[in-house]
């Protein structure tokens, strides 16, 4: 088989219904759209979740709780996280991205002290746990708060 020689199946490609050409067409005059009515007009029709003036399902079901407009998320890490890295090498948010140990940014990078660090790293990040500095500085390394 060639593609010139290419069909498509029976009834995979369908014909547009072609509105308004003539009484022949069994479509023409209205369109299929009946006489009169708000869905004859153009620009006819309701808006979308109007139920007829019972009060829409979305305005029916219960709201709860509340979100912070100004809420700052950052990509968590842990210090043992950091060991990947070879010695003395500084720590970038950049540097965390390109090796995948985080996947977004978001707002910024907290570390976080959970495990240990056996590594000598300058970190820069933009929240560092009390726990997590102390690890990364026993460890000879120091923290750069951006």
């Amino acid at each position: 088989m060639k593609l010139h020689e290419m069909k498509y199946n029976e009834g995979a490609r369908k014909a547009t219904k072609r509105l308004g050409r003539g009484p022949g067409s069994g479509q023409g005059k209205t369109a299929g759209k009946g006489h009169k009515g708000q869905n004859a007009r153009s620009g006819g029709g309701v808006a979308i979740g109007f139920e007829g003036g019972q009060t829409p399902l979305y305005k029916r079901i219960p709201k709860r709780g509340f979100t912070n407009f100004s809420r700052v998320e950052y990509a968590v890490i842990n210090v043992a996280q950091l060991n990947v890295f070879e010695n003395g090498t500084e720590v970038t948010p950049e540097l965390l991205k390109a090796t995948g140990i985080v996947k977004k940014q978001l707002d910024g990078i907290k570390v976080l002290g959970d495990g240990e660090l056996t590594k000598k790293l300058t970190v820069k990040c933009n929240k560092v746990s009390k726990s997590a500095q102390e690890a990364i500085e026993k460890a000879g390394g120091k923290v750069e708060v951006l």
